[in-house]
């Protein structure tokens, strides 16, 4: 085609423009290969992190569907069933109300711990390839990206050395505490938010400094994270105020929709470190306080405009809650558990089992060597307003884990802790105690990171003794691979998708037995399925306690009760015709199209003589006996 558009004056006559050349292949790897130079040590940390969050979830691996961790499949029952639900959100099937659990009720989505972020970020892998997989694929990225995120504001941040801060976030995201969780409590271990929030902290306290420049932090063994070089000409930096104000908003959003008691934990910690790092430091509360504060309360106001109607929902929606239903007093931390040893670490000791609640709650157990040498490390470090901010986190946190009353070998003693501030509280008084243990975590990591990180900036024996010291004192805390074990298979009926002859999607199918908290499994039908259908009762947090307070589940139905002591004990009970009415009333109240009994269930036969009592005879499914029910 030719054109009649001008040449430049200089151009040589006949001579047109030419695009520029893209550059060669050759050129595009020579910087790829720079690039990966200059960030080695990242993507050394990097597939370090995720090698060893692959190791200690392997045995997920050869099956997802067919695998579970063993010491609490239940959870893993539940949270599968979570992530099926809010990947429905990428078929425009997902409220906060759900209706395919404790039908006809449903569900408040909200109240519960249901992951809804990393469920929607996942659906497209849930929707191809099962929630179980993408349940085995965050319970290994969770530790690995909490980790990293850590490693990343450690070397960023404070300007640490990549050992240092690999150590650092090794135990951060490796921790007793994290391993234990990663015991199907998803909504714990992804914690790779927090770090970006206290990067965003941070940031908006630099910019709100009158002195401080908008550039280097300085190395973690030299200025505090609240000084840089440079300056603003005296005048707080607005512009970075307001996007830290703007991006702390936004983060603190979605860490909602993760795991809100992450976010309390991390809120707490932060602001106990806060008032700590200003009596150290008076001359920055004086300089930066007006526009830091400014800064939170932008933030803060901008969270709660977009939280304001998903924490209403939570709190006073429909079945909601505003109470905890975990006893505080149960759920505290064994002063003895934090010198023990994790029984899920290479070297644990099987016998503090004892001394906590369960295997998804170790989340002390650092051990003697590393609490002694932590405490030696702040010591060394000196009085530097960093170094007491997080010592201040780390006991106020550990101080709190110990729960209302301090408990030594199993046994309450006559001492009050300080979570004794908290009861009464609304909504913080039912966070369970010995998570805040959790929260000490990063602080006592943090101060490692510094210690050693100036011992390899030094000279002497510190240079040497010290990354010692702290590599030997972490070796007894290095996790052991999580146990599994084998689940049984689902029937033919729901995975071949026969469910679909007697139940339309979005109805009521009632799996026999029904699910109950304790025994959740016929929830994986439902999970299977994509939660295309609703099921009765379940596994979940409600307001079925007495007087509306929360509880596990729900009230079971008559026919639910007595189908459920079939499953559990057999035999044949006698069936009237009051119980006939009785089971269609139920039905009825669950809007249920169908009951299926799957070949293979215990007390098969006597459960297949019950309904057909109630019901009539059943008809064969593939490898299941159905009850069709007018819907």
């Amino acid at each position: 085609m030719s054109s009649a558009a001008p040449t430049a004056p200089d151009a040589a006559p006949g001579q047109a423009p030419r695009a520029q050349a893209p550059a060669p292949t050759g050129a595009r790897w020579a910087r790829l290969r720079r690039a990966a130079a200059r960030h080695r040590y990242d993507l050394l940390v990097g597939l370090l992190c995720t090698a060893l969050a692959g190791w200690l979830t392997h045995g997920l691996w050869p099956d997802p569907s067919g695998r579970v961790l063993a010491l609490n499949p239940a959870d893993q029952a539940l949270y599968e069933w979570f992530l099926a639900v809010d990947a429905r959100a990428l078929l425009g099937d997902f409220g906060l109300l759900s209706d395919r659990l404790n039908a006809p009720d449903g569900v408040n989505m909200m109240a519960n711990t249901t992951v809804i972020a990393l469920g929607v970020l996942f659906a497209p892998v849930t929707l191809l390839l099962g929630a179980p997989v993408t349940f085995a694929l965050l319970a290994g990225l969770n530790l690995a990206g909490t980790a990293m995120a850590w490693y990343l504001l450690f070397t960023r941040l404070l300007r640490a050395h990549p050992a240092a801060a690999a150590l650092g976030a090794g135990l951060c995201g490796f921790g007793p505490g994290m391993v234990a969780q990663t015991n199907s409590h998803l909504h714990m271990t992804a914690q790779w938010l927090v770090p970006v929030i206290v990067w965003l902290v941070v940031r908006l306290l630099r910019a709100a400094d009158p002195l401080a420049g908008p550039a280097a932090p300085g190395r973690a063994g030299g200025r505090s994270p609240g000084r840089a070089e440079g300056g603003t000409g005296g005048r707080a930096d607005q512009r970075r105020m307001l996007t830290s104000a703007l991006g702390l908003a936004a983060v603190v959003c979605v860490q909602v929709f993760v795991g809100e008691e992450v976010l309390f934990l991390c809120a707490l910690t932060l602001l106990v470190m806060a008032v700590a790092y200003a009596v150290a430091d008076r001359e920055l509360l004086r300089r930066a306080l007006p526009g830091f504060a400014g800064g939170m309360l932008l933030a803060t106001g901008l969270a709660l405009i977009v939280l304001a109607y998903p924490l209403w929902f939570q709190f006073a929606g429909p079945l909601g809650v505003a109470d905890g239903m975990f006893s505080p007093a149960y759920f505290s931390a064994d002063l003895r558990s934090w010198w023990s040893r994790s029984p899920l670490s290479i070297l644990g000791d099987d016998a503090a089992a004892g001394l906590t609640t369960g295997p998804a709650e170790y989340n002390a157990f650092l051990g003697w060597p590393l609490l002694l040498v932590t405490l030696g490390c702040a010591v060394w470090l000196g009085r530097r307003p960093l170094v007491l901010a997080c010592a201040a986190g780390a006991l106020a946190m550990g101080a709190l884990s110990l729960g209302p009353t301090v408990i030594l070998d199993g046994q309450p003693t006559t001492v009050a802790g300080p979570y004794r501030l908290f009861e009464g509280l609304p909504v913080v008084d039912g966070a369970l105690p010995m998570r805040f243990a959790l929260a000490a975590l990063p602080a006592l990591a943090t101060l490692l990171v510094l210690a050693v990180d100036r011992a390899l900036r030094g000279t002497g024996i510190a240079r040497r003794l010290v990354p010692a010291a702290v590599g030997v004192a972490l070796l007894p805390v290095v996790p052991a691979p999580l146990p599994t074990a084998d689940r049984p298979a689902l029937p033919q009926f729901v995975t071949a998708g026969h469910w679909r002859e007697c139940v339309h999607p979005g109805g009521v199918l009632v799996p026999v037995p029904l699910p109950t908290p304790q025994e959740p499994w016929p929830m994986r039908w439902a999970t299977a399925a994509d939660a295309a259908f609703g099921l009765p009762e379940g596994f979940f947090i409600g307001p079925y306690g007495r007087d509306g307070t929360a509880a596990m589940g729900t009230w079971k139905r008559p026919t639910s009760a007595l189908l459920t002591d079939v499953g559990r004990h057999g035999g044949r009970p006698i069936v009237g015709e009051a119980e006939r009415r009785q089971a269609d009333r139920d039905a009825d109240h669950w809007g249920a199209s169908c009951f299926a009994l799957a070949e293979g269930t215990p007390h098969a036969e006597d459960l297949r003589a019950t309904l057909d009592q109630l019901y009539g005879p059943a008809t064969r499914v593939a490898d299941a006996w159905v009850w069709r029910h007018r819907a």
